[in-house]
């Protein structure tokens, strides 16, 4: 079995595919266009790409699986920073003093992710 996709229940697909696709410099799925039901931001071989489909209710609890990214141009401290102004929230703040830890953050959508040190 190979991984193919991690999918996302979603509000708003394509406006949250294209927070993502920022995110990670992953183009979105050919074809995707606003108001699609079903939007993939499409990650190089072999990571699996994000797929966000719409659902009609709401995100009422903590996610039970969530991603951890941890960066590769920048570090953890310089992509936090970088999330937040493309519309992500800090929700838990999980460094050290000697610069270990990493942090909790939420996608404009609520959905919860980390952002670890190298």
């Amino acid at each position: 079995m190979i991984l193919r996709h991690v999918t996302v229940d979603s509000a708003e697909p394509y406006e949250i595919a294209r927070f993502w696709s920022e995110v990670t410099g992953w183009p979105l799925g050919e074809g995707d266009v606003p108001g699609d039901d079903e939007v993939l931001v499409d990650a190089p071989d072999p990571v699996p790409g994000l797929l966000f489909i719409r659902v009609p209710e709401a995100k009422a609890v903590k996610n039970r699986v969530h991603i951890d990214w941890q960066p590769d141009e920048r570090t953890r401290d310089e992509e936090v920073d970088r999330l937040i102004g493309l519309g992500a929230k800090l929700f838990e703040d999980h460094r050290t003093p000697e610069g270990r830890g990493w942090v909790t953050m939420h996608d404009p959508e609520g959905n919860e992710f980390c952002v670890e040190g190298r």
